[in-house]
C-alpha cells in the first residue's frame, strides 16, 4: 500500500535505528497488526521470505542490514506503506532521496520477495508487509548467521567520517572525543589522500558479522564510528532527552538490549500503517496498480 511520497527523513545508519526505535515511547499509535495475519491467507510467507532472503546472501553483501535500515526509513517518511519502494515519475521519489542512496542493490531482492507470495497467493501480501517480514527475517538471521562474513551489522564510507579522522569543523585536527588507538586504526584504514569511495568501514569493528550489544560497549570506549553515534551519550542539546542511560544499560546487558530492540521493533511497524481500504496491496512494490 502507499501514500504520495513525502519528504525523506535525514539518513540514519543501522546502529541508530536500534537506539532511535528503542527510544519510541506511547506516541507510536498501536494499529491492532498481528504477526498471524497471512496465516489463513499465504501461510507459507514467512518461511518463503527468510528463504529468499538466505539465497541472496553470497550476492548481495550487507542485505541483512540493508533490508533492516529499508523497513526504517519506510516506517519513519509517513508511516510504514511501501512508498519508498516505488520508482520515481516526473518527481522525486523516496528511493531517489540522498538518505537512500546506495540502497540500489537491495530493491532487485525485494522484488524477488515479492514475486514468491504473488505466485502463490497473488494479490494478498502488501509490499509494506513484505519490508516489515524481510526485516524480521534479516534480524533472525544476523543472530543465527554470526561469524559469517555477511556484513551484518553495517559498514559507513570514509567520506562520512573523513573529517572526524583529518579536519574536524576545519580545525585541521581529528575529533577529540575519539580513542586515540582507535583513531590511528581508522586512519591506517583510509589515509587522509585517499578519494576512494569504497574505502568502507565496520560499525562495530569487533564483531562486524555479529548482531549484539558491542556496539553501545564501543560507544562508551569513545569507539563510535559516527559524529551522530558519539552524540547518542555526549553533550544534549538543549531541552533534549538524554540517551545516554540508554546506552549504557545496553552496553551493560545484551538481554536487555535484544529485549527492547524487540519491542522498539514492534513499536515502529505500528507507525500509520494503511489498512483494509486506506491503500492497495501493489502487485509489483516499484509501481501502483
Amino acid at each position: 500500500m502507499a501514500r504520495p511520497p513525502m519528504p525523506p527523513v535525514a539518513a540514519v545508519t543501522l546502529c541508530e535505528v536500534l537506539t532511535l526505535a528503542a527510544a519510541l515511547g506511547g506516541g507510536v499509535r498501536a494499529q491492532q497488526l498481528s504477526t498471524g495475519y497471512y496465516d489463513g491467507s499465504c501461510p507459507q510467507v514467512h518461511d518463503t521470505v527468510r528463504l529468499i532472503i538466505q539465497q541472496e546472501l553470497a550476492a548481495v553483501p550487507g542485505v541483512l542490514a540493508g533490508l533492516l535500515r529499508l523497513h526504517f526509513h519506510d516506517c519513519f517518511v509517513n508511516g510504514c506503506e511501501g512508498s519508498l519502494l516505488l520508482d520515481g515519475t516526473a518527481k522525486l521519489s523516496e528511493k531517489e532521496a540522498n538518505p537512500n542512496k546506495g540502497t540500489e542493490r537491495l530493491y532487485p531482492v525485494v522484488d524477488n520477495i515479492k514475486a514468491a507470495p504473488e505466485d502463490a497467493c497473488p494479490g494478498v501480501v502488501s509490499c509494506a508487509d513484505i519490508l516489515a517480514l524481510a526485516a524480521k527475517a534479516s534480524v533472525e538471521l544476523m543472530r543465527n548467521l554470526g561469524g559469517a562474513h555477511t556484513y551484518t551489522i553495517g559498514r559507513a564510507h570514509y567520506q562520512s567520517i573523513q573529517d572526524r579522522l583529518y579536519n574536524l569543523k576545519a580545525t585541521g585536527q581529528p575529533d577529540p572525543t575519539l580513542d586515540q588507538a582507535h583513531l590511528a586504526e581508522l586512519r591506517e584504514h583510509c589515509p587522509s589522500a585517499t578519494s576512494d569511495s569504497t574505502c568502507l568501514i565496520e560499525l562495530d569493528p569487533d564483531t562486524p558479522d555479529t548482531f549484539d550489544n558491542r556496539y553501545y560497549v564501543n560507544l562508551l570506549g569513545k569507539r563510535g564510528l559516527l559524529r551522530s553515534d558519539h552524540a547518542m551519550f555526549s553533550a544534549l542539546e538543549e531541552g533534549a532527552e538524554s540517551t545516554g542511560p540508554i546506552v549504557g544499560q545496553f552496553a551493560s546487558s545484551q538481554a536487555d538490549f535484544f529485549q527492547s530492540f524487540a519491542t522498539a521493533m514492534v513499536r515502529m511497524g505500528n507507525i500509520a500503517p494503511l489498512t483494509r481500504s486506506m491503500g492497495e496491496v501493489r502487485r509489483n512494490c516499484r509501481v501502483v496498480n
